[in-house]
């Protein structure tokens, strides 16, 4: 898919009649070796992490820690967490020759992002959100170049469907919806809300929420009738889930233990991933040594001692 050079917009892969399947922005988790693996699994398209916009724009540091990329990192989001329209219209046209489209955060329910002005906070100001789509779209200079924003519910539904139509007005080009209110958790998704808001916009609708298996993807588009799945933790337990795999394959293994080496990845971020990765293939024990491992030496050493090396796979 062509989008670097502008000819292109990720809303035209909407119009294909199939369910998109995207991998969330995840905090520390979805930097470019996590989005480079599950690429390799079927995901269509990925976001970055939450990115702070006025960090962004105020420190070069944070423009070369938060955002890296390549060239075969397509399509791609970056999220930003933002409170004025400027501020993210700026970072939009910074990153906008590097990515297919910004994302508003108006879900994150932490207590400081709101406590910041950002985040789930968003759902409440309706003509904020507004303002800032509006002036993204106005200041990138790329017509095929997507805003979007991500959001939770409100109790009252009403003030969700307002705030998506005003946002529709605006000229957002798709609408992610997580179907909890900022103060849920570990609740059941409302799906039926989800429905709700896609049968009040024309734009495509995202679900997000509890989706871990790609079984849930056909049952959560038959329940609402979005146009694609947005998932997180799912993709954390298990990054080949979007082609089929119930666990993670010992060929993801690898791969990520590959991806992880070419791309110098950090020994945290890279033994993170393998922990949440084989949390449902391991015994206890096994997960009690393996998380007490300190190197990436002594993880490739235990992986090809429990599970063996994958034949023609070059990850030493």
């Amino acid at each position: 898919m062509k989008t670097s050079n502008g000819n292109t917009s990720i809303v035209d892969m909407f119009e294909k009649g199939k369910v998109l399947k995207i991998c969330a922005p995840m905090v520390r988790y979805s930097k470019l070796a996590f989005r480079s693996l599950v690429r390799k699994y079927d995901c269509d398209i990925c976001f970055t992490p939450m990115i702070v916009a006025t960090d962004f724009m105020q420190s070069v540091k944070a423009r070369d820690s938060e955002f890296t990329t390549n060239e075969s990192d397509r399509p791609l989001i970056v999220q930003f967490a933002a409170h004025d329209a400027q501020t993210l219209a700026d970072a939009a046209c910074v990153v906008a020759p590097f990515s297919d489209g910004v994302d508003l955060n108006c879900g994150c329910p932490q207590r400081w992002a709101m406590s910041a002005g950002y985040g789930a906070c968003l759902i409440n100001k309706p003509e904020l959100v507004k303002d800032m789509v509006r002036l993204v779209r106005n200041q990138v200079n790329n017509p095929n170049y997507t805003a979007s924003i991500k959001i939770r519910i409100h109790k009252d539904l009403r003030r969700t469907v307002d705030l998506c139509q005003k946002a529709e007005s605006a000229g957002v080009s798709w609408i992610t919806v997580h179907g909890r209110t900022a103060e849920e958790r570990h609740q059941p998704v409302h799906y039926e809300s989800i429905k709700t808001i896609k049968d009040s916009v024309s734009i495509p609708v995202i679900a997000n929420g509890d989706i871990k298996y790609l079984r849930d993807v056909e049952s959560t588009h038959q329940l609402t009738g979005v146009d694609g799945v947005m998932v997180a933790r799912g993709l954390l337990a298990n990054p080949a889930m979007f082609a089929g795999y119930e666990d993670t394959p010992l060929e993801c293994i690898w791969d990520w233990v590959d991806i992880s080496i070419e791309q110098g990845t950090q020994f945290t971020c890279f033994h993170h991933h393998l922990i949440y990765m084989l949390e449902r293939v391991s015994s206890q024990p096994e997960r009690k040594v393996f998380n007490s491992l300190s190197s990436t030496s002594a993880v490739i050493d235990y992986l090809q001692n429990t599970y063996g090396p994958l034949v023609g796979v070059s990850c030493l």
